[in-house]
C-alpha cells in the first residue's frame, strides 16, 4: 500500500500540530511523525484536557488537499465522546449547534442520512441516517437494508450496520450492530425488522418510537431491499400501540410524534398482513435490542463504514473518485480517537477513499471509518472560556449543511 500510493507525493505539512503529532504519540496511539517520509510536525495545539487540535495539508495528484484533525485521548480523566443529534432520530441541526446545546467542546459531522427523495415524488425525506446510532447508551435506530442506504458503493464485506463505537471500558472499536427484536401478539411471535428507519425491509414490521420524532413514517415503506428507488409498497398497515395494548390501526403509514409509553408499528407486504390480524384492545409485546459482534453493549455508536482494519486498508477500496471527505480512526488500542475533515474551499483538493484509509493509517489509526462527507462534512471546536462551538473547516456549500448526527468530544477547556 506505501509502494502504491508512493505516487500521491504523501507529504503532511502540519499547520497547527496536534500532541499525537509532534511525536511519541498519545496513550500507545503510536506517533504520524514516526514515517518522516510523510509527515513534518510542529508545534502542539491543545484544544482541551486530553484532546488535540490540528491542521494538515496533502499533496495528491489532482492538487492538495487541506484538512483538519481533532485527537481525543479517551484515557484522559473526563474525556469521552458521545452522539451529538437533534433531538430525535428525524431531525436535523448543524454540527456547531448540537455541540453547543449538548456542550461538546468539539465534534465532527456522523453518517450518511436520508437527504432527498427524488424518486418518490410527493414523499418528504426524514432526514434520519442510515446505519445504528447509540446515544448515552440508549438505542435510537438500526440500520436500513444495504440497497437503501444513502452514500458511496460499501467495499465488499461491509454493510449498513457497521459502526464506530465506545464501550463502557471507554474503548473506541469498530463493531457491527444487528437488530434484533419481536413482537409478541395473542397469536403468536412476529419479527421486529426494524427501529426508527426511513427504510424498512421487504415484507417486515418496524417499531418507531418517541425517539423518532414528528417526521413522516411514509418513507418507510418505499423503495425495496435492492433498490432505493422502487416505488413505495400499496400494502401497508400501521398498528399504535400503547401501554400494551392495541390503541388504533390505519392502512397507512402517518406523521406525528409518538408519545410516551407508545409504540407505533408498520409493516408492509407480509408485515402489514400479519399486523392487520391484531384487533383494538389486545395486548402487544415489542422487544428490541442492538446486538454487536464485540463483547459488552456500546455506550456510543454511529454508523460509518470501514475502510482501514487491523492497520490495513480494505481490499476493493475505490481509489478513482474524490471528494471531501469526514472520518473516524481508533489507534492505542482503543484509546485514541482521530477525528478528520476536509475543507471543501474551491480549488483544494478531496481525497478517495484509499487515500483516505492510507491518511488515516499514517495519522496512527489502526481502524477507521469514511463518515458522510461532501457538504455535510464538518468539524467543529469551541474557543476556551466560550459556550459556542465554531466550523474550523469550509464546508463545501459555503455554509454548514444540517445533518442528524455527529461524533460529539467531551472534555476540560483550559
Amino acid at each position: 500500500m506505501k509502494q502504491r500510493f508512493g505516487r500521491v507525493r504523501a507529504v503532511l505539512t502540519v499547520l497547527v500540530t496536534a500532541g499525537v503529532l509532534a511525536g511519541g504519540g498519545v496513550a500507545g496511539g503510536g506517533s504520524a511523525a514516526a514515517s518522516g517520509d510523510a509527515l513534518r510536525a510542529g508545534r502542539a495545539a491543545p484544544a482541551a484536557s486530553g484532546v488535540t487540535y490540528a491542521q494538515f495539508s496533502l499533496a495528491v495528484p489532482r492538487g492538495t488537499a487541506h484538512g483538519h484533525l481533532l485527537t481525543v485521548d479517551l484515557r484522559r480523566p473526563g474525556v469521552s465522546v458521545d452522539l451529538l443529534y437533534a433531538g430525535s432520530v428525524g431531525a436535523r441541526k448543524a454540527v456547531s449547534a448540537m455541540a453547543g446545546a449538548q456542550r461538546a467542546v468539539a465534534g465532527v459531522n456522523g453518517d450518511f442520512f436520508n437527504i432527498t427523495e427524488t424518486q418518490h415524488p410527493g414523499v418528504e425525506p426524514t432526514g434520519a441516517s442510515v446505519g445504528p446510532a447509540i446515544a448515552a447508551g440508549q438505542r435510537l435506530k438500526s440500520a436500513v437494508p444495504d440497497g437503501q442506504r444513502f452514500g458511496p458503493a460499501l467495499p465488499p464485506g461491509t454493510t449498513a450496520e457497521d459502526v464506530i463505537a465506545v464501550g463502557a471500558d471507554r474503548r473506541a472499536r469498530l463493531d457491527r450492530l444487528s437488530l434484533r427484536g419481536s413482537v409478541t401478539t395473542p397469536d403468536g411471535r412476529l419479527p421486529l425488522r426494524g427501529l426508527n428507519l426511513y427504510a424498512l425491509p421487504v415484507g417486515g414490521i418496524g417499531a418507531y418510537t418517541p425517539q423518532w420524532g414528528t417526521t413522516s413514517r411514509v418513507r418507510a415503506t418505499c423503495g425495496t431491499d435492492t433498490d432505493r428507488a422502487a416505488p413505495c409498497s400499496t400494502d401497508t398497515t400501521e398498528v399504535t400501540v400503547r401501554r400494551g395494548r392495541v390503541e388504533k390501526i390505519a392502512d397507512t403509514p402517518g406523521r406525528g410524534g409518538v408519545p410516551e409509553g407508545t409504540t407505533v408499528l408498520v409493516g408492509r407486504e407480509e408485515g402489514a398482513q400479519q399486523l392487520r390480524k391484531l384487533s383494538v384492545g389486545e395486548r402487544v409485546r415489542v422487544t428490541e435490542r442492538l446486538a454487536g459482534q464485540r463483547p459488552g453493549a456500546p455506550r456510543f455508536a454511529v454508523g460509518g463504514f470501514p475502510v482501514l482494519r487491523d492497520g490495513a486498508p480494505l481490499p476493493g477500496l475505490d481509489t478513482v473518485a474524490s471528494a471531501v471527505r469526514t472520518a473516524a480512526g481508533v489507534g492505542g488500542g482503543g484509546h485514541v480517537l482521530y477525528l478528520l475533515a476536509l475543507d471543501g474551499t474551491k480549488g483544494n483538493a478531496g481525497l478517495t477513499i484509499g487515500e483516505l484509509a492510507w491518511l488515516m493509517q499514517r495519522l496512527g489509526a489502526r481502524d477507521a471509518v469514511n463518515l458522510d462527507g461532501g457538504g455535510s462534512s464538518t468539524l467543529v471546536l469551541r474557543d476556551p472560556g466560550s459556550g459556542t462551538a465554531t466550523v474550523r473547516n469550509h464546508p463545501s456549500g459555503g455554509a454548514e449543511r444540517p445533518v442528524p448526527n455527529g461524533i460529539g468530544v467531551f472534555a476540560r477547556q483550559p
